[in-house]
């Protein structure tokens, strides 16, 4: 019985490492993105084919992790989405931090924290069921994806070279974010297409 326990444990880890790696495969740069239909803080559903022919950020957030609360302490991320917003490019704030985990955050209090410092993106997306970062392999908060008009993944990973919780750090960064729309709006290929995401693990 014991040794048949322990096959069954060992079988469900092996599967979920599996379903990880294809995940992480699946929004590797030059892969179709993920489609995914999620409700925003006011309860409207958003689908990511809706955008296609535009350029798409995806952002990994959770209010509850200092690394989020760097950049938007900072202004950080409030100005890539002014900034890329105002040149067209649709930003989506995905919290896929799971119903059941104590950090989960109902759309209103997503709605209010996102107010609260002023925040700019196209719309915050609540995946309570943790499906959509799943299927993006979402490791952190933040972590950061940029989809082409083709529907494809231009950069899936860090925001940023500076991998602290000083909010100061955030203005002296390399922003890879900055980076990869500056030259797939321009025409040309995404120099660092990928990179190791870091700040908190997403509460799936």
């Amino acid at each position: 019985m014991a040794a048949r326990l322990v096959a069954h444990v060992r079988l469900g880890l092996a599967l979920a490492a599996a379903l990880v790696v294809a995940a992480a495969h699946a929004a590797s740069p030059g892969a179709p993105a993920p489609d995914f239909k999620l409700q925003d803080t006011a309860g409207k559903p958003l689908q990511l084919a809706d955008f296609r022919g535009r350029f798409v950020v995806l952002e990994w957030t959770n209010p509850e992790c200092p690394f989020v609360q760097k950049h938007y302490v900072s202004g950080n991320m409030q100005e890539l989405q002014k900034e890329w917003g105002a040149k067209g490019v649709v930003w989506l704030s995905i919290n896929s931090t799971s119903a059941s985990h104590a950090e989960y955050k109902t759309p209103a209090q997503m709605a209010e924290w996102m107010r609260g410092h002023g925040a700019a993106q196209k719309a915050t997306l609540l995946d309570g069921t943790s499906a959509t970062g799943r299927a993006y392999g979402a490791k952190t908060t933040p972590q950061m994806v940029v989809i082409d008009p083709s529907g494809k993944v231009l950069y899936n990973g860090a925001i940023d070279d500076r991998r602290s919780t000083n909010p100061a750090d955030a203005k002296v960064a390399n922003n890879y974010v900055r980076a990869a729309l500056t030259e797939a709006t321009a025409g040309k290929p995404v120099s660092t297409p990928t990179t190791t995401p870091y700040g908190c693990t997403v509460k799936y």
